[in-house]
């Protein structure tokens, strides 16, 4: 990657892991608080469901704010928010302080996603998107899994301490962004895409999104209630859902990789299919061992976290360069709808069905993805050769289309400098004879 390329994302990129660190944490540790004081399943999931339905509302609200302060400013607001809704967690444990408190972190949250990822989106091209939204993935999964581990570091995880903690990293995350040289992309004009041309525009990106969402969020909400369930201590949980992230970190540059140098509806069909395989196999794997169960929700995290980068990156190759801002904006609220719908629905199927009923979830909707990214690419496929590299068709003599190569235009613009000297010596032979006219007309007649 291009020097000048990693000095304009990887300010952003530290931020973002400082941040991250912190709010994965408090993501497992909310459900963790309100199950040991005694809280039904449905209140841990409107709960949780709360947080992404802050993450609905920025999206829709938060651009505003970029576009006019610019990124870092923004960020550094967005920060300052994640941590106040952190620390005033730890004031009183009441389910609708935590709901609203939960609200406004997912606003403010979805305003440091967003900032992030079209920081990242206007300083790439095509041919790099897949790869610089995959750093982006790892740096976030990264952060994520070590905020796992981060639960067996307090003997007593249930009192204010872990609050402090939170609120501190979110806000050591603006030091990246405000110590080093100012190089964030210029936002000169932006124009709006709202979700429904989304849904004209992409729809498979749009599907992937918003079932990552559906996914996603189930495994930070809904994974450590059951592992809990399970008999697993509190420390143990942690590791697995750290397994989890890790796993989601292991594939991102791969797949980031190959949906570059390949037709981005194949991978995400690869995918879906991939996720039904796997939520079915992940019933079977816990009643075998806790080692199998921790190597299907490796892979399962990984694959399950390469959806949005995937997704994204499928989108953004069909929207123009200055409605990237706006695209991103619609696709973050489209996310945040499916992490919001996403605890409510799964924890009414593990009602009826028990623990278990979160994986039949996950293959339902694994299912419904996947045929449906079949029929869009069975219907619409890519219209273009994906970058960096380009199929060529066979062609006939006849109707061919030019293919302009590095030859023609190097030929090109040897003739164009030929044919302005031949232009300029025109000139100059016009402008002699011109002069050698008046001459002869001034000299005097003998």
């Amino acid at each position: 990657m291009a020097r000048p390329l990693l000095t304009l994302i990887l300010p952003p990129l530290l931020g973002l892991f400082i941040l991250a660190l912190g709010n994965g944490f408090l993501s497992t540790l909310v459900t963790l608080r309100l199950d040991n004081a005694g809280a039904s399943v449905e209140t841990i999931g409107w709960v949780s469901s709360a947080y992404y339905v802050g993450l609905a509302l920025g999206a829709v609200l938060n651009d505003r704010l970029l576009l006019r302060i610019g990124h870092i400013r923004a960020y550094a607001c967005f920060a300052s928010l994640v941590a106040a809704a952190a620390l005033a967690q730890a004031l009183w444990l009441d389910a609708g302080w935590w709901f609203a408190m939960r609200l406004v972190g997912g606003w403010a949250t979805v305003g440091v996603y967003l900032v992030i990822e079209s920081w990242l989106l206007t300083s790439s091209d095509s041919t790099r998107r897949g790869q610089i939204l995959a750093f982006y993935m790892i740096s976030l999964y990264a952060a994520l899994a070590l905020g796992q581990l981060l639960l067996g570091l307090f003997p007593q995880p249930f009192d204010a301490t872990p609050y402090v903690l939170i609120g501190m990293l979110a806000t050591l995350s603006v030091l990246p962004l405000g110590i080093i040289p100012r190089v964030s992309p210029l936002l000169e004009h932006a124009v709006p895409l709202s979700p429904w041309r989304l849904v004209r525009v992409t729809p498979t990106g749009v599907m992937g999104v918003f079932g990552s969402g559906l996914i996603v969020a189930a495994l930070y909400s809904l994974l450590p209630l059951y592992l809990q369930q399970t008999g697993l201590s509190v420390e143990r949980l942690g590791q697995f859902m750290a397994v989890v992230i890790v796993g989601g970190m292991a594939l991102q540059y791969p797949m980031g990789r190959w949906s570059d140098r390949n037709d981005r509806q194949i991978v995400l069909i690869v995918l879906g299919m991939a996720l039904i395989a796997l939520s079915l196999a992940l019933p079977l794997a816990a009643a075998i061992s806790e080692l199998t169960l921790g190597v299907v929700l490796f892979l399962f995290g990984g694959v399950a976290f390469s959806l949005y980068p995937v997704a994204m990156s499928h989108a953004a190759d069909r929207a123009p360069p200055q409605a990237l801002v706006g695209m991103s904006q619609g696709l973050l609220l489209i996310n945040a709808v499916g992490c919001t719908l996403s605890a409510p629905m799964l924890t009414g199927v593990m009602g009826q069905t028990g623990g278990n009923g979160l994986f039949y979830g996950f293959a339902i909707i694994s299912t419904i993805m996947a045929l449906f990214f079949m029929w869009r690419r069975s219907v619409r496929p890519a219209p273009q050769p994906v970058a960096p590299f380009a199929a060529h068709p066979v062609q006939s003599v006849v109707g061919a289309e030019l293919e302009v190569t590095e030859e023609m235009v190097s030929g090109a613009e040897t003739q164009a400098e030929k044919d302005e000297a031949e232009e300029a010596a025109h000139q100059d032979n016009a402008r002699f004879d011109s002069a050698a006219h008046a001459a002869e007309q001034a000299r005097p007649s003998s």
